[in-house]
């Protein structure tokens, strides 16, 4: 890349610590360049306010605030729902929103004829790769800057000396400086007392958890709820018809209060080294559980057990940037296929972090309580007698092999 042809760089921006200080970096070292800052409205509410003021007084040139939050529910969340794409147990909720805020991003570099494209991820981390991927997607040719890759600051903590000295504002501080992505699924928490794996998460200290409750400060009495679906899409919640992006912040409100979805993992990172993060995905967490029970009643065996082995290649397939693949839009496809029999309604107790099966209903139902029941039917017993012997036929001759 020629510093030289860098006039004018669109930045992903968060308005957190490191794409704060990202604005005064780019336009020291890359010939003053203009400075366009782009920020992408996946549900991170009030960390949106006054981010025009900070990123402009910071030294950009202008904001851009993009809605995407029906888009990012929509064509992102709901597809992975779907698929039961769980990354060892993670709801992949930064994962999932990095290539839709990177397509918005590249949007905006090209209406505005950008030379770079520049973000904050770490060199050390998933992000950078899942909005360099969805980059070169929408912009093969675009050069693309991230000053973790080449300046000389090595912690969060000279991150905050650099913001000291170009008087950029910070909403932290040395001592609650733990890196946190939030979107309308979820928050996540690493860094400080957390990268030690002996520490106890400090759920019940005020202000930690900022989605919900700890279990310990929820209810003593459980909250009912109900869900809706048609082809695997949610469409109402607790009778309530509804987009699928207000069913998730009503489930939101509804699943913290009751401390769910709460998350600690140690996780393996597309880079190579392990990462221990806190995890809040309350309403994410009663969508899939409620997903998953009425698929047991729709699917028969065999598409259910391929369905769940292919839903680890598909959580891979986003947990490492590569959302925009044609494998990924294949096994979309197949998903879609799965999901045209799963509606119905799913019927869940919420109990201080428990969620419990209450009930499952469904036009297309494969379970047959004429069938299963243990009282009288039309089932033959008798003929398990055969299917035995011929389902157990090589065991019995390599026995008799065997005992030549």
């Amino acid at each position: 890349m020629n510093k030289d042809n860098i006039k004018k760089v669109v930045l992903a921006y968060s308005g957190g610590l490191d794409t704060s200080i990202i604005i005064p970096w780019l336009k020291e070292n890359y010939n003053d360049c203009e400075v366009i800052a782009v920020a992408g409205n996946v549900g991170q509410a009030d960390e949106l306010d006054g981010l025009e003021e900070k990123a402009i007084k910071t030294g950009a040139s202008k904001l851009y605030v993009l809605d995407l939050t029906d888009e990012y529910v929509d064509d992102f969340i709901i597809p992975c729902v779907k698929a039961g794409a769980i990354y060892e147990e993670y709801l992949l909720g930064t994962s999932h929103a990095r290539p839709c805020i990177a397509k918005g991003l590249v949007e905006i570099a090209l209406q505005e004829g950008a030379d770079a494209i520049a973000h904050g991820c770490t060199g050390k981390g998933n992000d950078q790769v899942r909005f360099e991927l969805a980059i070169k997607h929408f912009a093969p040719n675009m050069p693309i800057i991230a000053p973790w890759r080449e300046w000389n600051i090595k912690s969060r903590e000279e991150e905050i000396d650099y913001a000291e000295a170009h008087n950029v504002p910070l909403k932290i501080n040395r001592e609650t400086n733990y890196s946190k992505d939030k979107n309308l699924w979820h928050l996540s928490h690493e860094g400080l007392d957390l990268e030690d794996t002996g520490n106890e998460p400090q759920y019940e200290k005020p202000g930690f958890l900022e989605m919900g409750v700890s279990p310990l400060q929820a209810p003593d009495v459980p909250t009912y709820v109900t869900l809706d679906f048609e082809k695997g899409i949610p469409t109402a919640l607790n009778g309530d018809k509804m987009s699928a992006k207000n069913i998730i912040l009503k489930l939101n409100e509804l699943g913290g209060a009751n401390g769910i979805g709460i998350l600690d993992i140690v996780e393996n990172r597309l880079v190579g080294m392990k990462c221990r993060g806190v995890y809040e995905t309350p309403g994410g967490t009663i969508l899939y559980k409620a997903h998953s029970v009425l698929e047991s009643v729709c699917l028969d065996k065999l598409t259910l057990h391929e369905k769940q082995k292919l839903a680890i290649t598909y959580a891979e397939l986003v947990y490492n940037g590569q959302w925009f693949t044609p494998l990924r839009e294949a096994l979309a496809a197949f998903v879609d296929k799965t999901q045209e029999n799963v509606t119905g309604t799913v019927k869940l107790k919420l109990y201080k972090g428990n969620m419990i099966n209450a009930g499952v209903w469904s036009p297309y139902t494969l379970y047959s309580e004429e069938i299963a029941t243990f009282g009288e039917s039309d089932y033959n017993q008798a003929d398990a007698t055969g299917f035995i012997n011929l389902y157990g036929l090589p065991i019995q001759i390599k026995a008799m092999v065997d005992g030549k």
